[in-house]
């Protein structure tokens, strides 16, 4: 058994990473009107090929940007899919974390006209990354999956002039996907991630509660999402590496939703066509490895292990623990590890410092190491 040299690999991350404090301020300063757009880009750019040394020296085998060019994990890119607007309502989402609650709070969105995507989202950005990966790293696009557009306004938010039927809403998505996934292998991408939260939350049943209340089926909303997804990637080309990652919110370490796997896990393994699922499991509210029984073989599961929700490192002897619990259900060659998601999957960033955030990569790399040789 030896460490993978395709996606996704043993030691593996999510994608984001902390905004260094220069970064921070050229955005703040963008948004002001202080300097120009291209300022801002040149700052991004320079940060970036930073991220990128700070991920080849943690000894990682793929390198992101960090989303160092995005505000949110997920909204800059739906927000680029022609035919939905962000509009003056808010959508909030109240998080939780050992302290208490806090929400976040986003501009909401309206399907005003035909889905499509003409030209690669975050095509150039994917272009800037490749042109900084070092030699023997595989560079990675995340982005954030078809469930999302829908999971955050549901029907309601799709104008019933445009789409009489949903239906015709989720084949027009799901095409708009697979020209994105199309175009962006063009431009050479051989790792590609849909985030996906909405597959994780369907676990806790107040989530469900939430979408029942708002005359939806709660009960087979996963099922939905997934077969949209498999619509979104059937055709990828090959050599196109595809991974979902699913965890349970992840906002200046606080939390949406709690809850095992069990709800989505029998539908979600043996039917999302994904090469591998990165999965949270860095405390309790994930619940235990019993709904691994439904990967099948030739699926890859990266264990979210290691939390970047808190800086304390975790322990090497407990990782491996932990994964030796795991191969109880899912074989040993099948598992990766990795934290358990981004470490900044807004702007504002998680509470860490980026050298905690440098051990616990480096963390990652060793155990996946001493596990898998």
């Amino acid at each position: 058994m030896s460490l993978r040299t395709t996606p996704p690999f043993r030691a593996d991350h999510v994608g984001s990473l902390l905004r260094p404090k220069p970064l921070l301020e050229a955005r703040a300063a963008h948004a002001q009107g202080e300097i120009t757009d291209e300022q801002l880009a040149a700052t991004e750019d320079a940060a970036i090929a930073d991220v990128v040394r700070l991920q080849q020296d943690a000894g990682l085998q793929t390198v992101t940007d960090g989303e160092f060019r995005r505000t949110s994990w997920h909204m800059d890119f739906i927000y680029n899919i022609e035919g939905i607007r962000r509009t003056e309502e808010q959508m909030e989402v109240h998080f939780h974390n050992a302290e208490g609650d806090l929400d976040f709070t986003s501009a909401g969105l309206v399907v005003h006209a035909p889905v499509r995507i003409e030209e690669p989202i975050f095509g150039g950005a994917f272009d800037y990354l490749q042109s900084v990966a070092p030699e023997g790293m595989t560079p990675k696009l995340t982005i954030p999956s078809p469930s999302m557009v829908h999971y955050r306004g549901g029907t309601a938010a799709i104008d019933p002039n445009v789409y009489p039927e949903e239906d015709q809403f989720w084949d027009d998505l799901s095409a708009a996907y697979a020209h994105q996934v199309r175009l962006i292998a063009e431009r050479g991408c051989r790792y590609l991630q849909l985030d996906d939260t909405s597959l994780a939350y369907l676990n806790d049943p107040e989530q469900r509660a939430n979408v029942a209340a708002q005359g939806r089926d709660a009960e087979h909303q996963h099922e939905r999402y997934i077969r949209q997804i498999n619509a979104a990637i059937k055709d990828r080309p090959e050599g196109l590496n595809v991974t979902t990652h699913m965890c349970r919110g992840n906002y200046r370490s606080s939390w949406a939703a709690s809850g095992s796997y069990d709800f989505v896990a029998e539908a979600l393994f043996s039917e999302l066509d994904v090469d591998g699922f990165f999965l949270e499991y860095d405390d309790e509210r994930s619940g235990g490895f019993e709904p691994l029984r439904f990967v099948p073989k030739g699926k890859q599961v990266v264990l979210g292990l290691v939390t970047t929700k808190r800086p304390e490192l975790e322990s090497k002897d407990d990782l491996k623990r932990r994964i030796e619990e795991a191969s109880k259900y899912v074989d040993l060659d099948q598992l990766c590890l990795s934290p358990q998601c981004g470490f900044s999957s807004t702007v504002e960033g998680n509470n860490l410092t980026e050298g905690e955030e440098i051990d616990k990569l480096r963390l990652v790399v060793e155990t996946a190491q001493e596990v898998w040789g």
